[in-house]
């Protein structure tokens, strides 16, 4: 089910999205109060943008844009919208985007796809393990991917590991769409009830929302720990509501697959340009056949690496690798840049560590500050120093670590509204 154009040559991949680039200017300049101001505004004839290249010449959009001026990004009537999602909102409010029926069949193909990359084929039972409600876009894609691919659902919805295993054990699905770190949850409750781990129907987990792999694509010390455990196959997904797009492993696990036919990505550096293959910088996308609200070289704020050669598995596409972590996320900590996923990878190496939380702040003199609150069945002042050391170990710094009670940490973790755990509190300034 691999779509043609994964399989073809770089040079006509270029070509391919070059010809959809121009339809899509065309369509937003029509129909996009937004960008018809901005290019308005800065002289921009769609005529001179033919190439990819040429994309350097428009002004990036931003989160901030979507924020102050969300209803201004809408294409269409309001009559054709059909669903509305809102983001997260995890670095700022969350924003609303509006989908037409044609957003929701791009969105199941999308997502058909990106199962089928991972191996997933029709007749298999997926057990969604995250909401579908509260305008989270994410959960509607799986259901829209797995019924387009001709895979069967259920529809279990986050946390309750007793629930969890009573429809596995029931429906016997083959792969889970799960948070990864509730799969250690998954693991103590099947221990604690004499569940046969290896002769569960699981023969792995799309993971959402968190690492599973370190840059070189070796398991992260989570992925390590879920498998020394459970001998299941973890495969990586990223996308975002903004994106209406997935980037998923195949079963090479060397990073998620672009699909040329839904977006344009560029990697940029500090200064809008596009960094050096392999090296780090902003993922900044443009979507192609959105209707209700397409986006135009749109900073996603992700920070990450492309890679540029060909896959065992044939395509010809580029891969993304794993977040290195969000822009604004970034630590500059005693000499030391740093990103919350390296602190998580250090924080889950220790099993006595049951949960946590990062807390950035501003000092008096205005630099970062790293407070971690960790909660542990047996908080000793050894197991605290051997945290710390292993922080100096990986990381070069040590940041400010105290033991709290379980119930606080996931008090902060699940604010009101959330539709997912929040592992990194940011109370910096801009």
């Amino acid at each position: 089910m691999i779509p043609e154009i994964e399989l073809k040559p770089a040079v006509e991949i270029k070509k391919f999205q070059e010809k959809r680039l121009q339809e899509m200017l065309t369509y937003i300049s029509e129909h996009s109060v937004f960008y018809k101001k901005l290019f308005q505004k800065h002289n921009i004839e769609i005529s001179e943008i033919n190439t990819i290249e040429d994309l350097k010449k428009i002004p990036c959009t931003t989160k901030d844009d979507l924020q102050r001026y969300n209803d201004d990004f809408l294409c269409v009537e309001k009559s054709q919208i059909v669903d509305y999602v809102t983001t997260s909102g995890t670095l700022g409010e969350p924003v609303t985007f509006a989908l037409t029926d044609k957003d929701l069949d791009r969105l199941a193909y999308n997502e058909a796809i990106s199962f089928n990359c991972a191996g997933i084929e029709k007749g298999d039972i997926l057990q969604l393990m995250t909401t579908m409600d509260r305008r989270f876009m994410a959960g509607l894609a799986y259901f829209l991917g797995a019924r387009k691919l001709g895979a069967g659902i259920v529809r279990v919805g986050a946390g309750i590991p007793e629930l969890q295993w009573d429809s596995i054990l029931k429906f016997k699905p083959s792969y889970l769409i799960v948070v990864p770190s509730f799969l250690l949850k998954l693991v103590e409750y099947a221990n604690e009830n004499d569940i046969a781990l290896k002769s569960s129907s699981i023969k792995g987990a799309i993971c959402i929302g968190e690492p599973v792999r370190n840059e070189d694509f070796s398991l992260n010390t989570l992925g390590e720990k879920i498998t020394d455990l459970w001998s299941i196959n973890l495969l990586s997904t990223y996308a975002s509501t903004e994106m209406g797009t997935a980037f998923t492993e195949c079963k090479h696990q060397i990073g998620g697959h672009h699909h040329p036919e839904l977006i344009i990505v560029e990697i940029l550096d500090e200064d809008g340009n596009a960094v050096k293959n392999g090296k780090v910088g902003e993922l900044t996308i443009t979507t192609l056949g959105v209707e209700g609200m397409p986006l135009l070289r749109f900073k996603t704020g992700d920070m990450l690496r492309a890679h540029n050669e060909p896959c065992k598995c044939g395509r010809q596409t580029i891969r993304l690798g794993p977040i290195t972590g969000r822009k604004k996320q970034m630590i500059k900590y005693k000499g030391t840049t740093l990103y919350p996923p390296a602190m998580e990878n250090v924080l889950n190496h220790f099993n006595q560590i049951e949960t946590f939380i990062i807390e950035l702040s501003h000092n008096a003199i205005g630099t970062d500050e790293i407070l971690i609150k960790v909660a542990s069945p047996l908080p000793t002042t050894t197991l605290l120093q051997n945290i710390k050391d292993h922080f100096r170990a990986k990381l070069r710094v040590t940041p400010n670590i105290e033991f709290h009670d379980k119930t606080d940490i996931q008090r902060l973790q699940f604010p009101k509204l959330s539709r997912k755990p929040i592992l990194v509190i940011d109370k910096r300034k801009p």
